[in-house]
């Protein structure tokens, strides 16, 4: 094939707002086949405990999503499963770690607003009882007009759902956007952990937006006819039943406050497809609260006929971010079509729609994801477009250079001999992964060459991992560690199955040592954002009970060479699986109620805690342990190291176990003091840039800096230098805190609880190590440490620091 370039007269300056020059494209056009994998990327999937077995029959099309937060959505006839992975601290036992909790489907069927109540049940009659049969017989049996079934069975379950960018909600995660089989779009927000809220119902608010311009997108457009006509009925139900929904990255802009100070002001867009081809894509306000935080709402008339699927185009180039939306027909022609938004300051996007596929070859578009690259050749950035229709892959190649934009695309075949049920990317590689029903699993690795790129790629059998099963949908964890699939039991003995048990199992995508080394040289440096990661790390460490050595060593390096708090945020992580890993397993099942009253009374007592007859028991020990998780080490992690140790009866084999364990408490220890001290100096520099002389804050700063200055052996300049400054702006004034119940002052000596002379015990807030004296407080997402709620007295630099995740883990505060 050829490829052509457009010109575009150099690189043109484009003002907020303005549109790209137009581009002349000519396609490379041709048909290749999958190229067999090298060696180099050999691939082999293991079973990763457990499987989670499905309440409900698996409804719509890709069911499966896997969010940037880690939290995996399973649409059901029934409600949206959601998998929350953790990489828990406190748990010793090999599995993945799963937290569950389900979005329900709504009991009321979604009617969609096409006018007055009383004239669309009056027009429903008419249309029912029509003598034409090409009336009614459309009428009855479409299920648009006719949600609520009445002789047919009812609509439930949800079509599709998907996740929002990482920072969308209140607590800073990802926000679900569900779309229900009777075509209910809204959007839920997990705040506090156990429960999911609806924030908004889009369908309602775009229906009311429609009744009110009379069904009209603009206001020029002539009248059309009255909703006794049935194809007035059918228009006006098409322009708002959704078909899939997509969220944009987030834009970040400037807003200049009455005092001249620049506030960032963050926003997503989601683009709504509708069965007539039109595109409403929303503007929110960040955080997204509810119906307050919609900006705006335009509509796209895409003139794609039968429209299947869209995704987001992102682009950057010198610094200047593109976008449009990538929109698929059920007959075969894929483009990407301009989004104009006047509003959004540095927003650029295509001056005219750029068609990448165009034959109606009724190969119907089932998925689409564009992925962004750098071209090695090219030396620029580029986007991957990726399109599963039928049993092929489409890709084409996106990339902007002096000349223009160039387009290359072509299809991969000799995947599947089946269609293509789901697709997934791993948008760090580039790396695409493709399933057919019959349990085969593609992946494809994007090779660049001088012109374009080709695919190696590997066929993954699960039936070699799971047995024989059938496959319904796949998604790829954020790093790329994992590969979620939901499977049923597949044929055995050439007979179908008498029951289905939907299930999602999991499989690994690497290798330790990758994942590794992927923790060590990421440029997130944010333990929760690669939760995927790190739990194959914990899985290799709990079940060698060790860590290895090249890990310790060059974690060791990059501490030494650059002294991030990441790296020594990663060693506690290590640590604390270490002393997990060397745990001596409880002999009694956790959950069961014990009958001897004696067992309950010896381990809630703590006079008698650690007597060596009682640690032999199970059951004791591990209520130990578990009261010092569940106050989020609110006590001091010493005090309770010999009670969580683990005893023998074996007088000579406890001591080196006990030893070890003491070592390795004592290394916990070290690593969490070093940590709390960065962030304190962070807490101090933030009271230093924002305090007056002899101001009051809720921070007990002097508490603080006589807590940095009493170990002798911390010998920190830049602390040292800063608590200087500080004290003089304080001018001896110490501002102590006191007990709420006695007001007797409340020393500052511990870093996580406050104790007054009366032992009145508060626990201090991790963010601000203000002693928190109220009865309702938040925890990060392990449990780790504890933080107070926001107050509207609080200044908004204080309000900063609450919003922190937590200084140990990374995780988020709720």
């Amino acid at each position: 094939g050829k490829m052509a370039a457009a010109e575009c007269g150099g690189s043109p300056s484009l003002s907020a707002g303005e549109e790209e020059p137009p581009l002349g494209l000519d396609l490379l056009v041709e048909e290749e086949a999958a190229v067999a994998p090298s060696a180099g990327f050999r691939l082999t999937a293991v079973r990763r405990e457990p499987a989670v077995r499905l309440q409900h029959t698996v409804s719509g099309l890709e069911p499966l999503a896997w969010s940037e937060d880690h939290r995996v959505s399973v649409s059901t006839a029934r409600s949206i499963a959601v998998l929350e992975q953790l990489s828990d601290v406190h748990s010793g036992g090999q599995e993945m770690v799963i937290h569950r909790t389900a979005v329900p489907a709504p009991s009321a069927a979604c009617l969609l607003k096409v006018g007055p109540k009383k004239e669309v049940a009056e027009c429903k009659e008419k249309f029912a009882s029509s003598a034409d049969p090409t009336v009614s017989q459309t009428f009855m049996l479409d299920r648009v007009f006719n949600p609520e079934g009445k002789s047919l069975p009812p609509m439930r379950g949800f079509k599709y759902s998907s996740w929002s960018p990482l920072g969308c909600d209140a607590n800073g995660r990802c926000l679900l956007a569900a779309l229900t089989m009777d075509n209910r779009l809204t959007i839920h927000a997990n705040l506090n952990r156990l429960q999911w809220v609806q924030l908004v119902d889009l369908t309602e608010i775009y229906g009311e937006r429609l009744y009110e311009a009379s069904y009209r997108l603009c206001k020029t457009d002539a009248p059309r006819g009255e909703l006794g006509d049935f194809s007035e009925f059918q228009r006006r139900h098409s322009m708002q039943t959704p078909v899939r929904m997509e969220w944009s990255g987030i834009c970040t802009t400037q807003q200049v406050k009455h005092n001249n100070e620049c506030r960032d002001v963050g926003s997503v867009l989601l683009a709504v497809l509708f069965e007539n081809g039109n595109i409403a894509v929303w503007q929110f306000q960040l955080p997204f609260l509810g119906k307050e935080s919609i900006t705006s709402c335009n509509t796209i008339e895409s003139g794609i006929n039968s429209p299947s699927v869209l995704s987001w185009w992102e682009y950057e180039h010198n610094n200047r971010k593109m976008s449009g939306l990538i929109v698929g027909s059920a007959f075969g022609p894929v483009k990407i079509l301009p989004v104009n938004l006047k509003a959004v300051k540095g927003y650029f996007t295509l001056r005219q729609p750029i068609v990448l596929w165009q034959e109606m070859d009724q190969l119907p578009v089932h998925s689409i994801k564009c992925i962004p690259l750098y071209h090695p050749y090219q030396k620029c950035s580029c986007s991957l477009v990726v399109a599963a229709r039928g049993p092929y892959v489409f890709w084409c190649l996106l990339l902007i250079s002096k000349a223009g934009l160039n387009v290359h695309n072509s299809h991969v075949t000799g995947l599947h001999s089946l269609p293509i049920v789901s697709m997934t990317a791993d948008k760090q590689n580039g790396t695409v992964y493709t399933c057919s029903c019959d349990g085969k699993v593609r992946q494809l690795i994007p090779i660049f060459t001088d012109v374009a790129l080709k695919f190696e790629h590997q066929l993954i059998k699960l039936s070699e991992v799971f047995g024989s099963v059938r496959t319904h949908g796949i998604a790829v964890s954020p790093c790329g560690a994992y590969l979620a699939v939901i499977t049923t039991e597949g044929m055995t003995n050439g007979l179908h199955p008498v029951n289905k048990n939907y299930q999602v199992q999991f499989v690994t995508l690497k290798t330790f040592e990758e994942a590794a080394a992927q923790l060590l040289e990421s440029s997130v440096q944010n333990l929760f954002r690669q939760v995927d990661l790190t739990d194959l790390v914990r899985w290799k460490i709990l079940k060698d009970k060790h860590i290895p050595q090249f890990l310790q060593e060059a974690l060791d390096k990059k501490i030494e060479s650059c002294g991030s708090t990441y790296f020594w945020r990663f060693k506690l992580f290590l640590l604390r699986i270490l002393y997990q890993s060397m745990q001596k397993a409880p002999s009694e099942i956790m959950w069961r109620p014990s009958h001897e009253d004696a067992k309950v009374l010896i381990s809630d007592s703590p006079g008698m805690g650690s007597t060596e007859d009682d640690q032999e028991e199970g059951t004791s020990k591990q209520a130990n342990r578990q009261s010092l998780c569940d106050t989020g080490k609110g006590m001091d992690v010493d005090d309770t190291a010999d009670e969580s140790l683990p005893q023998s009866s074996d007088i000579g084999g406890r001591e080196p176990m006990e030893e070890k364990l003491l070592e390795i408490q004592a290394q916990i220890e070290a690593v969490e003091m070093h940590l709390t001290r960065e962030h304190m100096k962070r807490v101090l520099g933030e009271v230093y840039l924002h305090t007056w002389i002899t101001e009051n804050t809720s921070i007990p700063t002097r508490g603080v800096c006589d807590f940095l200055m009493s170990d002798d052996g911390y010998d920190d300049r830049t602390a040292r230098v800063l608590i200087g400054h500080i004290l003089k702006k304080m001018n001896k004034q110490t501002f102590p805190e006191h007990c709420s119940l006695c007001k007797e002052i409340l020393p500052f000596t511990d870093r996580k609880q406050a104790v007054c002379s009366n032992g009145h015990i508060w626990l201090r807030c991790f963010l601000t190590y203000q002693s928190c004296q109220s009865l309702v407080y938040r925890r990060c997402l392990l449990h780790d440490s504890i933080a107070r709620h926001p107050t509207p007295e609080d200044p908004e630099w204080i309000k900063r620091l609450l919003q922190g995740p937590c200084t140990f883990c990374d995780s988020p505060v709720f």
